[in-house]
């Protein structure tokens, strides 16, 4: 007994009432302040970026540099990259060839355009150029594609005086993927794609040619490294939505996306990665009452971006 009594003195404060002398530490700590003025919020995040701008700090615009050149080889492929406006510098056509439809009308678009240089050579040529590929006696070369840098996303759309509607793609790299984002970002109204510097489908021809021509007019920028680009627009108060099949939130309920935002689609098998996940500002599923388990990067971005323009309308 004496033992418990010993543990008993230890304790603390009063063990009978307050007297009314503890009344101020029952008060609360007022109302609660408005999001704007809540540290880390995003619309906190916002306001800041607001006031930088209004007061003309803007960042150095940079590059996000160039792919390399690349060829597209075989009468087919060259014919659909001149008719979907795949850009092109030159044109090689094998000395003596064989003359027939596809030749003809590669020849034709080519000469539409008007600036690409049309040139001859000889099959040997034309076998050390492609690395001995099938050619058939057609090779296209496509120029360098020169990336925006992912600020300069943003930055475009803030002097329309637009909010940021931007989509980032990670682990993505079917071309083909890349180029039906682009299409759908500027069918909707988007301002341009990030896509990753490595491991990363690039602005290669076959993307030029899914876009259907709109890769003319949206930029498409290259991060070295996208979680960073991605903490950086989170900075600058754009909010960073990333889709997952086990999303948190829904889609339908998903208020961000009237504001500056970008949205993150990850690959078909493996979706978004650890660190880009844990870098959003929150994760959203795409209810699919079919039962399917996921969508490609082009259909999940193509619905989360008309969701977006319907309610910016």
């Amino acid at each position: 007994m004496a033992a418990n009594n010993r543990r008993m003195s230890g304790k603390k404060g009063a063990q009978v009432g307050s007297g009314g002398k503890r009344r101020r530490a029952l008060e609360g700590k007022g109302p609660t302040p408005p999001a704007e003025m809540r540290k880390g919020h995003v619309k906190q995040r916002a306001a800041q970026a607001q006031a930088r701008r209004a007061q003309g700090a803007r960042p150095q615009r940079r590059t996000g540099g160039k792919s390399s050149s690349e060829l597209v080889v075989g009468r087919n492929p060259v014919f659909e990259a001149l008719r979907g406006g795949v850009p092109a510098t030159t044109l090689y056509v094998q000395q003596f060839i064989d003359n027939d439809e596809r030749v003809r009308e590669a020849l034709q678009l080519a000469a539409e355009r008007g600036n690409i240089n049309l040139m001859e050579a000889p099959r040997p040529e034309l076998d050390r150029m492609t690395n001995g590929l099938n050619h058939q006696g057609l090779v296209l070369q496509v120029p360098p594609y020169e990336y925006a840098h992912p600020e300069d996303l943003a930055e475009a759309a803030y002097d329309e005086h637009e909010d940021p509607l931007i989509v980032a793609l990670d682990g993505v790299t079917d071309p083909r993927n890349l180029g039906a984002v682009v299409r759908s970002v500027s069918a909707f109204g988007g301002h341009g794609v990030v896509v990753p510097e490595r491991r990363a489908a690039g602005m290669t021809a076959g993307a030029w040619k899914t876009s259907a021509g709109t890769a003319a007019r949206t930029p498409v920028a290259r991060a070295t490294n996208l979680t960073r680009a991605l903490e950086a627009y989170k900075k600058s108060g754009i909010t960073v939505v990333g889709l997952a099949a086990d999303g948190e939130a829904e889609l339908g309920e998903l208020d961000a996306l009237q504001g500056p935002v970008v949205i993150v689609v990850g690959s078909e098998g493996k979706g978004l990665s650890r660190l880009v996940g844990e870098t959003c500002d929150v994760r959203v599923r795409i209810p699919m009452p079919g039962g399917a388990e996921s969508l490609n990067a082009g259909v999940a971005a193509g619905i989360v971006l008309y969701e977006a323009a319907r309610r910016r309308a």
